[in-house]
């Protein structure tokens, strides 16, 4: 099962968006599954007060999670720039990246997840935040 496969499966278990996308990178972060659902609990639905989509948030908290900074300030600048470029990916597929807004234009949360996993897998793999 590919990751983002995996991610939209957590969904239909009941889990939100944003654990969905932090439990299924737990390959690349080393976080277990009951702490990647318990550290992403209270970021769906936009934290849950309609902001910023759950899945981006679950991909941006993978990010920083894969690249285990430990306050190595070259590896917080990469992490700052995988974090605009995953905003501006799910900005430029989507138009927004706002939860409120996207479900009012309809997306579906399983095809944000798998995008937020998807998008997630490929900044970590690459690594680069030029």
């Amino acid at each position: 099962m590919s990751l983002k496969e995996d991610a939209v499966r957590l969904h239909s278990e009941g889990y939100n968006c944003a654990q969905c996308v932090l439990s299924a990178c737990g390959k690349y972060t080393g976080l277990d599954d009951n702490m990647a659902l318990a550290i992403a609990g209270g970021f769906g639905g936009g934290v849950r007060c309609g902001e910023i989509c759950g899945a981006i948030s679950g991909a941006v908290m993978a990010i920083g999670a894969a690249q285990n900074t430990q306050g190595d300030k070259s590896a917080l600048m990469i992490v700052a720039s995988l974090t605009k470029k995953t905003t501006a990916a799910f900005r430029d597929k989507f138009g927004a990246v706002r939860c409120i807004e996207l479900k009012r234009d309809g997306v579906p949360c399983d095809e944000l997840i798998a995008f937020g996993a998807e998008t997630a897998e490929a900044l970590i793999t690459t690594g680069r935040g030029e």
